[in-house]
């Protein structure tokens, strides 16, 4: 009697569907449009996903340009997009330009990723200021 109880669960058992497995990636691809940290419509002026590259900290010391002047070309600065790298491998490049409160006509690299804004450089292009700063090299001039 004990055999044929067992034999009849697992009978049983095994006709009893396999639980589905749980998805937990779709592998579909997702609109751009639902995620709000999916920047590649054009550039991005947000200030919160802001950061700076050692080279930038040091031409904007150098020159005098404040973090809050550099939000400032941000926000309501002009793209050049001659200047411009939308095609980087890494992320797109926009140069933007604008004057700051203090009169400086400078113009901005930012390297826009989808998670984060780099701030590549800062140029001032009317004083030629003397940097030291990393990455700095005669051989490619940035200033026009």
């Amino acid at each position: 009697m004990a055999i044929a109880i067992i034999v009849i669960k697992q009978y049983k058992n095994s006709n009893e569907p396999a639980p589905k497995p749980k998805i937990t990636n779709s592998d579909k691809p997702k609109d751009p449009a639902s995620n709000p940290t999916s920047r590649d419509r054009g550039f991005d002026r947000r200030t919160s996903y802001l950061e700076y590259s050692n080279h930038a900290t040091c031409r904007m010391q150098c020159r005098k340009i404040s973090k809050a002047e550099v939000e400032e070309i941000m926000q309501l600065g002009k793209i050049n997009y001659n200047k411009s790298d939308l095609q980087n491998a890494r992320c797109p490049r926009y140069a933007l330009e604008g004057i700051t409160k203090d009169n400086q006509r400078v113009r901005i690299i930012f390297a826009q990723c989808n998670e984060k804004t780099v701030v590549v450089t800062v140029i001032d292009l009317e004083t030629d200021y003397q940097c030291n700063c990393p990455g700095d090299d005669d051989k490619y001039k940035n200033r026009n």
